[in-house]
Protein backbone atom coordinates (compact mmCIF):
# COMPACT_ATOMS: atom_id res chain seq x y z
CA UNK A 1 0.00 0.00 0.00
CA UNK A 2 1.75 3.46 -0.82
CA UNK A 3 1.27 6.04 1.61
CA UNK A 4 2.30 10.19 0.92
CA UNK A 5 2.37 13.00 3.14
CA UNK A 6 1.21 16.33 2.35
CA UNK A 7 3.16 18.73 4.21
CA UNK A 8 1.37 22.02 4.89
CA UNK A 9 4.01 24.99 4.85
CA UNK A 10 2.20 27.98 3.23
CA UNK A 11 1.89 30.29 5.48
CA UNK A 12 2.57 33.82 6.45
CA UNK A 13 3.07 33.04 9.97
CA UNK A 14 1.82 36.83 11.20
CA UNK A 15 2.50 36.37 14.62
CA UNK A 16 5.93 35.46 14.22
CA UNK A 17 6.81 39.09 13.24
CA UNK A 18 9.60 37.77 10.59
CA UNK A 19 10.53 38.51 6.77
CA UNK A 20 11.49 34.65 7.34
CA UNK A 21 9.64 31.84 6.50
CA UNK A 22 7.47 30.75 9.05
CA UNK A 23 8.71 26.90 8.95
CA UNK A 24 12.34 27.86 8.22
CA UNK A 25 12.47 29.40 11.89
CA UNK A 26 14.93 26.48 13.62
CA UNK A 27 14.49 24.33 16.84
CA UNK A 28 17.36 22.72 18.52
CA UNK A 29 19.35 23.73 15.13
CA UNK A 30 17.23 22.37 12.70
CA UNK A 31 14.22 24.05 10.69
CA UNK A 32 10.95 23.22 12.14
CA UNK A 33 10.37 21.86 7.96
CA UNK A 34 12.82 19.15 8.70
CA UNK A 35 11.30 17.54 11.52
CA UNK A 36 8.16 17.38 10.18
CA UNK A 37 9.69 16.35 6.65
CA UNK A 38 12.06 13.59 9.21
CA UNK A 39 9.00 12.30 10.87
CA UNK A 40 7.30 12.05 7.50
CA UNK A 41 9.57 9.96 5.62
CA UNK A 42 9.75 8.19 8.52
CA UNK A 43 5.89 6.70 8.30
CA UNK A 44 5.21 6.80 4.44
CA UNK A 45 6.55 5.06 1.31
CA UNK A 46 6.52 7.93 -0.82
CA UNK A 47 8.20 11.14 -1.26
CA UNK A 48 6.81 13.56 0.36
CA UNK A 49 4.41 16.92 -1.03
CA UNK A 50 4.81 20.12 0.44
CA UNK A 51 2.61 22.86 -0.01
CA UNK A 52 4.25 26.30 0.64
CA UNK A 53 3.66 29.85 -0.38
CA UNK A 54 5.16 32.42 1.92
CA UNK A 55 8.74 32.80 1.36
CA UNK A 56 8.46 29.86 -1.33
CA UNK A 57 11.72 29.74 -2.92
CA UNK A 58 13.55 29.63 0.37
CA UNK A 59 11.46 26.76 1.40
CA UNK A 60 11.79 25.07 -1.74
CA UNK A 61 15.95 25.18 -1.56
CA UNK A 62 16.13 23.79 1.48
CA UNK A 63 13.97 21.15 0.83
CA UNK A 64 16.30 20.37 -2.44
CA UNK A 65 15.66 16.73 -3.54
CA UNK A 66 13.79 15.77 0.00
CA UNK A 67 10.23 16.30 -1.36
CA UNK A 68 8.01 17.88 -3.79
CA UNK A 69 7.21 21.13 -3.34
CA UNK A 70 3.94 22.61 -4.84
CA UNK A 71 2.54 26.26 -4.04
CA UNK A 72 -0.72 27.23 -2.83
CA UNK A 73 -1.50 30.87 -4.20
CA UNK A 74 -4.00 32.05 -3.17
CA UNK A 75 -3.64 31.07 0.16
CA UNK A 76 -7.48 30.00 1.05
CA UNK A 77 -7.02 27.63 3.94
CA UNK A 78 -5.74 23.94 4.79
CA UNK A 79 -8.75 22.28 2.87
CA UNK A 80 -7.39 23.96 -0.31
CA UNK A 81 -3.73 23.74 0.32
CA UNK A 82 -4.11 19.98 0.64
CA UNK A 83 -6.01 20.00 -2.61
CA UNK A 84 -2.95 21.26 -4.29
CA UNK A 85 -1.11 18.37 -4.11
CA UNK A 86 -4.55 15.78 -6.40
CA UNK A 87 -2.92 16.92 -9.46
CA UNK A 88 0.41 14.67 -8.46
CA UNK A 89 -1.08 12.40 -6.11
CA UNK A 90 -4.02 11.71 -7.21
CA UNK A 91 -4.29 8.02 -8.49
CA UNK A 92 -0.72 7.40 -7.35
CA UNK A 93 -1.00 6.81 -3.22
CA UNK A 94 -3.73 4.90 -1.39
CA UNK A 95 -3.26 6.87 1.67
CA UNK A 96 -2.61 10.33 2.43
CA UNK A 97 -1.11 11.60 5.53
CA UNK A 98 -1.67 15.01 5.81
CA UNK A 99 0.64 17.63 8.77
CA UNK A 100 1.92 20.83 9.39
CA UNK A 101 5.55 21.94 8.53
CA UNK A 102 5.24 24.08 11.80
CA UNK A 103 4.66 21.28 14.65
CA UNK A 104 8.41 20.03 15.19
CA UNK A 105 7.29 17.44 18.29
CA UNK A 106 5.34 15.09 16.29
CA UNK A 107 7.24 11.58 16.59
CA UNK A 108 7.74 9.22 13.74
CA UNK A 109 6.32 6.88 16.06
CA UNK A 110 3.11 8.53 16.56
CA UNK A 111 2.75 9.02 12.69
CA UNK A 112 3.24 5.75 12.14
CA UNK A 113 0.19 4.61 14.58
CA UNK A 114 -1.64 6.85 12.53
CA UNK A 115 -1.19 5.37 9.20
CA UNK A 116 -1.58 2.07 10.71
CA UNK A 117 -4.86 3.05 12.32
CA UNK A 118 -6.08 4.32 9.10
CA UNK A 119 -4.84 0.99 7.52
CA UNK A 120 -7.63 -1.12 9.92
CA UNK A 121 -10.28 1.53 9.19
CA UNK A 122 -13.02 0.99 6.86
CA UNK A 123 -13.83 4.24 7.19
CA UNK A 124 -11.85 7.41 5.36
CA UNK A 125 -10.62 9.33 7.76
CA UNK A 126 -7.93 8.62 10.65
CA UNK A 127 -7.49 11.83 12.95
CA UNK A 128 -4.92 12.77 16.12
CA UNK A 129 -6.31 14.08 18.80
CA UNK A 130 -4.83 14.44 22.46
CA UNK A 131 -6.82 15.13 25.87
CA UNK A 132 -5.06 18.20 27.37
CA UNK A 133 -6.61 21.23 29.72
CA UNK A 134 -5.17 23.97 27.74
CA UNK A 135 -6.81 23.86 24.56
CA UNK A 136 -3.91 26.65 22.59
CA UNK A 137 -6.55 27.32 20.19
CA UNK A 138 -7.08 23.71 18.95
CA UNK A 139 -10.75 22.88 17.97
CA UNK A 140 -12.89 20.90 19.84
CA UNK A 141 -13.18 17.17 18.91
CA UNK A 142 -16.85 16.49 19.23
CA UNK A 143 -17.99 12.31 20.03
CA UNK A 144 -21.43 10.95 20.14
CA UNK A 145 -22.86 9.31 22.91
CA UNK A 146 -21.38 5.66 22.08
CA UNK A 147 -18.09 7.64 21.59
CA UNK A 148 -17.83 7.92 17.91
CA UNK A 149 -16.49 11.14 16.35
CA UNK A 150 -19.22 13.23 15.22
CA UNK A 151 -17.46 16.51 14.15
CA UNK A 152 -14.43 19.20 15.04
CA UNK A 153 -15.45 22.40 16.49
CA UNK A 154 -13.00 25.72 16.13
CA UNK A 155 -12.60 27.39 19.14
CA UNK A 156 -14.05 30.47 17.48
CA UNK A 157 -17.22 28.81 16.89
CA UNK A 158 -17.70 26.54 20.08
CA UNK A 159 -20.71 27.21 22.31
CA UNK A 160 -19.49 27.56 26.08
CA UNK A 161 -20.71 23.53 26.23
CA UNK A 162 -17.83 22.69 23.22
CA UNK A 163 -15.22 25.00 25.27
CA UNK A 164 -15.48 22.35 28.14
CA UNK A 165 -14.52 19.57 25.82
CA UNK A 166 -10.89 18.65 26.85
CA UNK A 167 -10.26 16.55 23.76
CA UNK A 168 -8.33 18.37 21.33
CA UNK A 169 -7.56 17.74 17.32
CA UNK A 170 -4.01 18.08 17.02
CA UNK A 171 -4.07 18.79 13.27
CA UNK A 172 -2.57 15.27 11.67
CA UNK A 173 -4.70 13.02 9.96
CA UNK A 174 -4.48 9.99 7.53
CA UNK A 175 -7.22 9.96 4.52
CA UNK A 176 -8.04 7.39 1.91
CA UNK A 177 -6.56 9.08 -1.15
CA UNK A 178 -9.69 8.55 -3.41
CA UNK A 179 -12.66 9.64 -0.80
CA UNK A 180 -9.80 12.61 0.56
CA UNK A 181 -9.36 14.10 -3.68
CA UNK A 182 -13.58 13.87 -3.82
CA UNK A 183 -13.98 15.48 -0.34
CA UNK A 184 -12.07 18.40 -0.97
CA UNK A 185 -14.32 19.50 -3.67
CA UNK A 186 -17.08 19.48 -1.32
CA UNK A 187 -15.82 21.61 1.34
CA UNK A 188 -18.04 24.58 2.02
CA UNK A 189 -16.38 28.08 2.31
CA UNK A 190 -16.21 29.06 5.76
CA UNK A 191 -17.24 32.80 6.77
CA UNK A 192 -13.32 33.91 6.64
CA UNK A 193 -13.63 32.96 2.81
CA UNK A 194 -11.65 29.63 3.24
CA UNK A 195 -11.89 25.95 3.07
CA UNK A 196 -10.80 23.83 6.03
CA UNK A 197 -9.88 20.63 6.21
CA UNK A 198 -11.31 20.08 9.82
CA UNK A 199 -15.03 19.93 7.57
CA UNK A 200 -13.84 17.12 6.16
CA UNK A 201 -14.55 14.64 8.78
CA UNK A 202 -18.31 16.31 9.37
CA UNK A 203 -18.67 15.04 5.30
CA UNK A 204 -17.71 11.96 6.11
CA UNK A 205 -20.16 11.23 9.54
CA UNK A 206 -23.40 12.78 7.32
CA UNK A 207 -22.00 9.81 4.41
CA UNK A 208 -22.37 7.55 7.45
CA UNK A 209 -18.25 6.64 7.02
CA UNK A 210 -16.47 5.88 9.94
CA UNK A 211 -13.89 8.57 11.76
CA UNK A 212 -11.16 7.35 14.05
CA UNK A 213 -9.49 9.23 16.45
CA UNK A 214 -6.03 8.01 17.68
CA UNK A 215 -4.87 9.03 20.76
CA UNK A 216 -1.88 10.61 21.83
CA UNK A 217 -0.52 10.84 25.68
CA UNK A 218 2.46 12.80 24.62
CA UNK A 219 1.04 16.21 25.34
CA UNK A 220 4.54 17.67 24.23
CA UNK A 221 3.45 16.87 20.62
CA UNK A 222 0.68 19.14 20.22
CA UNK A 223 3.36 22.39 20.10
CA UNK A 224 2.45 23.85 17.26
CA UNK A 225 4.53 27.68 16.64
CA UNK A 226 2.77 30.49 15.50
CA UNK A 227 4.55 32.96 17.58
CA UNK A 228 8.26 33.76 19.30
CA UNK A 229 6.83 32.59 22.57
CA UNK A 230 6.17 29.35 20.59
CA UNK A 231 9.01 29.15 19.53
CA UNK A 232 10.52 29.07 22.81
CA UNK A 233 8.26 26.45 24.37
CA UNK A 234 9.03 23.93 20.96
CA UNK A 235 12.65 24.82 21.84
CA UNK A 236 12.56 23.53 25.37
CA UNK A 237 10.36 20.50 24.58
CA UNK A 238 12.99 19.69 22.13
CA UNK A 239 15.80 20.45 23.98
CA UNK A 240 14.41 17.76 27.06
CA UNK A 241 14.05 15.26 24.35
CA UNK A 242 16.99 15.64 22.88
CA UNK A 243 18.47 15.58 26.34
CA UNK A 244 16.65 12.53 27.92
CA UNK A 245 17.70 10.53 24.83
CA UNK A 246 20.97 11.24 24.83
CA UNK A 247 21.38 10.34 29.25
CA UNK A 248 18.79 6.88 28.38
CA UNK A 249 21.85 6.19 26.09
CA UNK A 250 25.09 6.70 28.59
CA UNK A 251 25.69 10.18 28.39
CA UNK A 252 26.01 12.02 31.81
CA UNK A 253 24.57 15.71 31.99
CA UNK A 254 25.46 17.24 35.19
CA UNK A 255 22.52 19.88 34.89
CA UNK A 256 20.99 19.24 31.41
CA UNK A 257 18.35 22.69 32.05
CA UNK A 258 21.95 24.27 31.23
CA UNK A 259 23.03 22.14 28.61
CA UNK A 260 22.20 22.72 24.93
CA UNK A 261 22.29 19.55 22.62
CA UNK A 262 21.40 20.22 18.80
CA UNK A 263 19.36 17.64 16.46
CA UNK A 264 22.03 16.80 14.86
CA UNK A 265 24.57 15.67 17.76
CA UNK A 266 25.83 12.26 17.99
CA UNK A 267 27.35 11.51 22.03
CA UNK A 268 28.77 8.65 23.20
CA UNK A 269 28.27 7.01 26.18
CA UNK A 270 30.30 7.34 29.89
CA UNK A 271 31.01 10.95 28.11
CA UNK A 272 29.98 13.75 30.70
CA UNK A 273 28.68 17.03 29.76
CA UNK A 274 29.28 19.33 32.31
CA UNK A 275 26.86 22.55 32.64
CA UNK A 276 26.58 25.35 30.29
CA UNK A 277 27.95 23.32 27.32
CA UNK A 278 26.48 24.43 23.45
CA UNK A 279 26.90 21.05 21.04
CA UNK A 280 25.92 22.21 17.67
CA UNK A 281 25.48 21.46 13.92
CA UNK A 282 26.62 18.04 13.28
CA UNK A 283 28.85 17.77 16.08
CA UNK A 284 30.39 13.74 17.41
CA UNK A 285 31.83 13.30 20.64
CA UNK A 286 33.39 9.68 21.33
CA UNK A 287 33.21 7.90 24.66
CA UNK A 288 35.02 8.64 28.01
CA UNK A 289 34.93 12.31 27.29
CA UNK A 290 34.53 15.31 29.48
CA UNK A 291 33.06 18.40 27.80
CA UNK A 292 32.50 21.72 29.84
CA UNK A 293 31.77 23.82 31.76
CA UNK A 294 31.49 26.37 29.58
CA UNK A 295 32.43 24.75 26.18
CA UNK A 296 31.54 25.39 22.70
CA UNK A 297 31.52 22.54 20.09
CA UNK A 298 30.22 23.23 16.37
CA UNK A 299 30.40 20.80 13.35
CA UNK A 300 33.04 18.81 15.13
CA UNK A 301 34.58 15.60 15.79
CA UNK A 302 35.65 14.47 18.77
CA UNK A 303 37.31 10.91 19.46
CA UNK A 304 37.20 9.32 22.66
CA UNK A 305 38.60 9.79 26.69
CA UNK A 306 39.24 13.26 25.45
CA UNK A 307 38.85 16.72 27.22
CA UNK A 308 37.48 19.52 26.67
CA UNK A 309 37.23 22.50 29.39
CA UNK A 310 36.05 26.09 28.51
CA UNK A 311 37.05 25.87 25.05
CA UNK A 312 35.44 26.82 21.66
CA UNK A 313 35.38 24.25 18.84
CA UNK A 314 34.61 25.14 15.03
CA UNK A 315 34.41 22.38 12.31
CA UNK A 316 37.52 21.04 14.13
CA UNK A 317 39.02 17.38 14.33
CA UNK A 318 40.18 15.60 17.93
CA UNK A 319 41.40 12.19 17.42
CA UNK A 320 41.50 10.31 20.77
CA UNK A 321 43.27 11.07 24.48
CA UNK A 322 43.44 14.97 23.74
CA UNK A 323 42.94 17.43 26.16
CA UNK A 324 42.34 21.04 25.54
CA UNK A 325 41.77 24.04 27.79
CA UNK A 326 40.54 26.37 29.75
CA UNK A 327 39.97 28.71 27.00
CA UNK A 328 41.22 26.91 24.01
CA UNK A 329 40.05 27.82 20.53
CA UNK A 330 39.75 24.98 17.22
CA UNK A 331 38.84 26.99 14.20
CA UNK A 332 37.97 25.28 10.67
CA UNK A 333 40.48 22.91 9.96
CA UNK A 334 42.11 22.32 13.37
CA UNK A 335 43.06 18.69 13.75
CA UNK A 336 44.98 16.85 17.02
CA UNK A 337 46.12 14.10 16.65
CA UNK A 338 46.02 11.25 19.46
CA UNK A 339 47.15 12.81 22.76
CA UNK A 340 47.48 16.52 22.19
CA UNK A 341 47.66 18.70 24.94
CA UNK A 342 46.76 22.01 24.16
CA UNK A 343 47.09 24.70 26.87
CA UNK A 344 45.20 27.62 27.57
CA UNK A 345 44.53 30.45 25.58
CA UNK A 346 45.40 28.56 22.46
CA UNK A 347 44.00 28.88 19.21
CA UNK A 348 44.78 26.52 15.96
CA UNK A 349 43.26 26.85 12.42
CA UNK A 350 43.93 24.74 9.42
CA UNK A 351 46.91 22.74 11.24
CA UNK A 352 47.34 19.25 12.15
CA UNK A 353 49.19 18.91 15.34
CA UNK A 354 51.02 15.31 15.37
CA UNK A 355 50.47 12.71 18.02
CA UNK A 356 51.78 13.57 21.32
CA UNK A 357 52.41 16.85 20.77
CA UNK A 358 51.79 19.98 23.58
CA UNK A 359 51.25 23.28 22.76
CA UNK A 360 51.41 25.69 25.43
CA UNK A 361 49.53 28.35 26.30
CA UNK A 362 49.45 32.19 24.39
CA UNK A 363 50.09 30.85 21.14
CA UNK A 364 48.46 30.70 17.78
CA UNK A 365 49.03 28.15 15.25
CA UNK A 366 47.73 28.71 11.92
CA UNK A 367 48.40 26.97 8.03
CA UNK A 368 50.90 25.04 9.95
CA UNK A 369 51.91 20.71 9.83
CA UNK A 370 53.40 19.56 12.79
CA UNK A 371 54.88 16.26 13.31
CA UNK A 372 54.80 14.10 16.64
CA UNK A 373 55.79 14.93 20.09
CA UNK A 374 56.57 18.47 19.22
CA UNK A 375 56.78 21.15 22.15
CA UNK A 376 55.56 24.44 21.13
CA UNK A 377 56.48 27.10 23.92
CA UNK A 378 53.50 29.49 25.05
CA UNK A 379 53.29 32.67 23.23
CA UNK A 380 54.75 30.89 19.99
CA UNK A 381 52.73 32.14 17.40
CA UNK A 382 53.03 31.38 13.17
CA UNK A 383 53.01 34.57 10.83
CA UNK A 384 51.55 32.87 8.14
CA UNK A 385 49.78 35.94 7.02
CA UNK A 386 51.84 38.40 4.85
CA UNK A 387 49.05 40.89 3.93
CA UNK A 388 47.66 39.36 0.53
CA UNK A 389 48.44 35.38 0.58
CA UNK A 390 48.48 32.61 3.50
CA UNK A 391 51.49 30.93 3.84
CA UNK A 392 52.28 27.78 5.25
CA UNK A 393 55.01 26.31 8.18
CA UNK A 394 56.40 23.12 8.75
CA UNK A 395 57.63 21.59 11.75
CA UNK A 396 59.27 18.04 12.51
CA UNK A 397 59.47 15.45 14.59
CA UNK A 398 60.48 15.91 18.01
CA UNK A 399 61.09 19.86 17.70
CA UNK A 400 61.53 22.00 20.69
CA UNK A 401 60.00 25.97 19.93
CA UNK A 402 61.01 27.91 22.65
CA UNK A 403 58.58 30.31 24.55
CA UNK A 404 57.59 33.29 22.42
CA UNK A 405 58.86 32.36 19.13
CA UNK A 406 57.61 33.62 15.92
CA UNK A 407 57.66 31.30 13.01
CA UNK A 408 57.22 33.77 9.66
CA UNK A 409 56.02 31.58 7.12
CA UNK A 410 56.76 29.94 4.60
CA UNK A 411 59.31 27.83 6.63
CA UNK A 412 60.78 25.15 7.71
CA UNK A 413 62.28 23.34 10.75
CA UNK A 414 63.61 19.71 10.43
CA UNK A 415 63.18 17.36 13.03
CA UNK A 416 65.02 17.36 16.15
CA UNK A 417 65.38 21.22 15.96
CA UNK A 418 65.42 23.90 18.48
CA UNK A 419 64.51 27.39 18.77
CA UNK A 420 65.64 29.96 21.93
CA UNK A 421 63.17 31.84 23.39
CA UNK A 422 62.14 34.86 22.04
CA UNK A 423 63.44 34.22 18.64
CA UNK A 424 62.38 35.42 14.93
CA UNK A 425 62.33 32.73 12.35
CA UNK A 426 62.89 33.72 8.91
CA UNK A 427 64.59 30.53 7.49
CA UNK A 428 64.56 27.02 7.54
CA UNK A 429 66.12 25.56 10.44
CA UNK A 430 67.65 22.13 9.27
CA UNK A 431 66.78 19.11 11.51
CA UNK A 432 69.17 18.45 14.89
CA UNK A 433 69.84 22.53 14.97
CA UNK A 434 69.70 25.20 17.67
CA UNK A 435 68.24 28.64 16.23
CA UNK A 436 68.44 31.77 18.28
CA UNK A 437 68.04 35.73 18.06
CA UNK A 438 66.41 37.95 16.04
CA UNK A 439 66.16 37.18 13.11
CA UNK A 440 67.15 33.60 14.11
CA UNK A 441 70.16 32.41 13.00
CA UNK A 442 71.65 28.64 13.32
CA UNK A 443 74.53 28.29 16.03
CA UNK A 444 74.91 24.78 16.45
CA UNK A 445 74.03 21.30 15.76
CA UNK A 446 72.64 19.38 18.10
CA UNK A 447 73.00 15.62 19.32
CA UNK A 448 70.52 13.02 17.47
CA UNK A 449 68.05 11.54 19.41
CA UNK A 450 66.29 8.48 18.46
CA UNK A 451 62.83 9.51 16.70
CA UNK A 452 59.88 7.51 16.33
CA UNK A 453 59.19 5.42 12.92
CA UNK A 454 55.67 6.05 13.46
Amino acid sequence: MKVTAVILAAGLGTRMKSAQPKVMHTVCGQPLIEYSLRAAWDATTEMPVVVVGYGAEAVRDFLGEAARAVIQEPQLGTGHAVQQAEAILKGKTDLVLVTYGDMPMLRPETLNRLVETQRANPGPITMLTVHFADPRGFGRVVRSADGQVQAIVEEAAATPEQMQITELNVGAYCFTSDWLWEALHRLPLSKKGEYYLTDTVELAVKAGLAVQALVTDDASEIIGVNSRIHLSEAEAAMRARISAAHMLAGVTMIDPARTYIEAGVTIGRDTVLWPDTYLQGETTIGENCKIGPNSILRDTIVGNDCTVLASVLESALLEDDVDIGPFGHLRKGAHLCKGVHMGNFGEVKDSTLGPGTKMGHFSYIGNATIGPDVNIGAGTITCNYDGEKKHPTEIGEGVFIGSDTMLVAPVKLGAGARTGAGSVVTKDVPPDTLAVGVPARAIRKLEKKVRSKE
